[in-house]
């Protein structure tokens, strides 16, 4: 890693959690409102199903297909998260998924660092300044690498971040009467306090889930499924599903497993927006369980 790649990926570490503390000074002065929060909401909305259902699901994994230019819409989305560009996310990724929780894995609790809160530490945030982005494009990511508009949406992955911060600014421009304190409001709130949320849930899943949680499946890594993080990961906390069954489109296999991101793929299959959904069927499941007992 790059000394600019890492200093870039500190100020993305640090900048949103200043952000926090300024929210927490303007909530104590009542600087928020519904409408703060709806911002909040909506971006966080758009930019972490950005992360779930496009970088992960579909991109990564192909758990469904559909149409390129829905396929980019997602790609944006999940850029306007600010976590990495689309390419080096995908890649990252796979790479995580062909070395889980062994040597090569770039976000491990239990390798290199230590298995306890070193490890821990290192799989949340501490790999970003040593192994995000590293992994190899032409070997993890050979279709998007030969995509030219994905390679198009990586490159432009510097705008798409600061786009992240100029829309929620900009919606609380308008939405407080065209003022310079709403614009502030919405830089905060709808831009730096939701990547704080979306970047530290979405590192939980790299982190907690594979250290604290259950287990039923019969693999070889350490992953876990975290039941209390379900709702804020959009269904991606249900991870040890998801490496018993990397292709499934469903990270919640049960009635029970909240997975939003698992509905959202539904509904777009129902209105013909997704095809070649991957579900994995109850017999495939209960032999999993079996070989683990």
């Amino acid at each position: 890693m790059t000394r600019t790649e890492r200093y870039g990926n500190l100020v993305g570490v640090v900048l949103p959690f200043l952000g926090v503390l300024v929210a927490i000074v303007m909530l104590w002065n009542r600087a928020v409102d519904w409408a703060d929060l709806a911002i909040l909401v909506a971006m966080y909305l758009i930019t972490g199903l950005g992360v779930t259902v496009g970088f992960h699901r579909l991109l990564t994994h192909r758990a469904f297909a559909t149409y390129p230019w829905l396929e980019r819409g997602f790609a944006i989305a999940g850029s306007l998260s600010v976590q990495g560009s689309v390419l080096d996310w995908v890649s990252d990724h796979r790479k995580h998924h062909a070395h889980a929780d062994q040597e090569g894995d770039p976000h491990s609790p239990h390798v290199g660092h230590g298995s306890g809160l070193a490890g821990l530490v290192h799989a949340h945030v501490g790999w970003l300044l040593e192994t995000q982005g590293q992994s190899d494009w032409k070997r993890y990511a050979p279709d998007l690498y030969e995509d030219p508009a994905m390679r198009r949406i990586g490159r432009g992955f510097p705008l798409l971040a600061l786009l992240s911060l100029l829309i929620p600014t900009a919606a609380g421009f308008v939405v407080h009467g065209f003022t310079l304190d709403g614009a502030a409001r919405g830089l905060v709130w709808g831009g730096l306090v939701r990547i704080f949320f979306v970047h530290h849930v979405t590192w939980s899943v790299n982190s907690v889930c594979h250290f604290f949680g259950r287990r039923r499946f019969d693999v070889a890594d350490q992953s876990t499924n975290v039941a209390w993080l379900a709702l804020l990961s959009f269904g991606e906390s249900w991870h040890h599903n998801h490496h018993a069954f990397p292709r499934s489109a469903y990270h919640g296999l049960r009635r029970w497993e909240l997975d939003p991101s698992g509905l959202i793929i539904s509904g777009l299959e129902r209105i013909g927006l997704a095809w070649s959904v991957v579900r994995i069927a109850p017999e495939r499941q209960r032999a999993r369980v079996a070989a683990a007992a």
